[in-house]
């Protein structure tokens, strides 16, 4: 096939994407040099390698915030991965930034996710200190699974999280951060007003005042003033009203729902089953392996369901009840 419709993709960006948007044609490319696909971008062959991943698959088993056997509403990593990705490619297209480029950060971002949600992160951390899903998701398409995807992408996916120090090095990177934290203060409050643990009164009244009152209007409060505030900006960012209305919500949910909500016994049952999967697969096999990397990688790749059955397997014992309601 002609690499016309590669290269006009390519003309279109360049003639319609605003100058501050990062251009498939200006990517600083992937580590192992590959040639140019005849059809697509480079950041368009990089979302469709995230979507066939094994690891991307495996997020529809893994547990967002409430345990998925609760419901069958009720969001889990797949569910909310596509969400950000949503959110993220309305704030790009209206910022005229890259969509493509911003979907595949949003579509890989989570692949690192531990089973049993952020309490599990917490287990696999206190096994491997410095354990983060952020960087994990990166370890997974760099080496895992060898995607050898573009430096924005990876670099997009490392630096999600608030809590790196370094903001992405794309303006779509930092759409990706806003967008996940817009997709789940959302989703979990709807989650959490579905498992009658919330009600909608119950929300701080800077939510309620700031943002809206219904899911709907507070996803077009953070979008629209996300937009409004990022315009011919050069970086991404809110008016500080809708920012501290987002952080004393986030607050809010950590204090209701994603620690308050968390009982001892099911605490207990995710430390043993995840602290027993990773002790056991962490014994060294031969002299020149990093046991404890190999357990990392083998453990929290696995799906919630999956890791029931392993510890089964490995103890002869049926796992910890982990109880319903909200993991972290």
């Amino acid at each position: 096939m002609s690499i016309a419709v590669r290269q006009r993709t390519e003309d279109v960006e360049a003639a319609t994407l605003s100058e501050l948007a990062c251009l498939a044609r200006s990517s600083k490319g992937r580590d192992r040099h590959e040639p140019e696909d005849a059809m697509r971008t480079c950041f368009q062959r990089d979302r469709d390698r995230v979507i066939h991943s094994k690891a991307f698959r495996r997020l529809a088993h893994k547990t967002q915030v409430f345990l998925a056997p609760e419901g069958d509403h009720y969001r889990v990593r797949l569910t909310h991965t596509l969400e950000v990705t949503q959110v993220a490619r309305t704030i790009a297209r209206a910022l005229r930034l890259n969509e493509d480029l911003a979907e595949a950060i949003c579509l890989g971002h989570d692949l690192g996710h531990t089973p049993f949600g952020h309490l599990g992160e917490e287990v696999v951390a206190r096994f491997s200190p410095g354990f983060k899903h952020n960087l994990q998701s990166v370890r997974i398409v760099e080496i895992l699974e060898s995607l050898n995807l573009t430096w924005e992408v990876r670099d997009g996916i490392a630096t999600h999280t608030w809590s790196m120090p370094t903001l992405p090095g794309t303006l779509e990177g930092q759409i990706a951060r806003f967008a996940d934290r817009i997709a789940y203060l959302n989703h979990d409050i709807d989650d959490s007003v579905r498992a009658g643990i919330l009600s909608e009164g119950d929300l701080p009244h800077e939510t309620l005042a700031v943002l809206g009152r219904t899911h709907g209007e507070r996803i077009r409060t953070m979008v629209d003033d996300l937009v409004l505030s990022s315009t011919d900006n050069s970086t991404i960012q809110m008016s500080a009203p809708v920012f501290e209305a987002m952080k004393a919500t986030r607050d809010f949910l950590f204090e209701k729902v994603y620690i308050g909500r968390v009982g001892a016994e099911t605490k207990q049952a995710v430390e043993t089953i995840l602290t027993t999967l990773l002790e056991h697969h962490g014994r060294p096999e031969t002299p020149d392996e990093d046991p404890k990397v190999r357990a990392v990688d083998y453990v929290a790749g696995m799906t919630d369901r999956f890791a029931l059955r392993a510890f089964q397997e490995v103890t002869g014992t049926a796992p910890p009840w982990v109880g319903a309601g909200a993991l972290g």
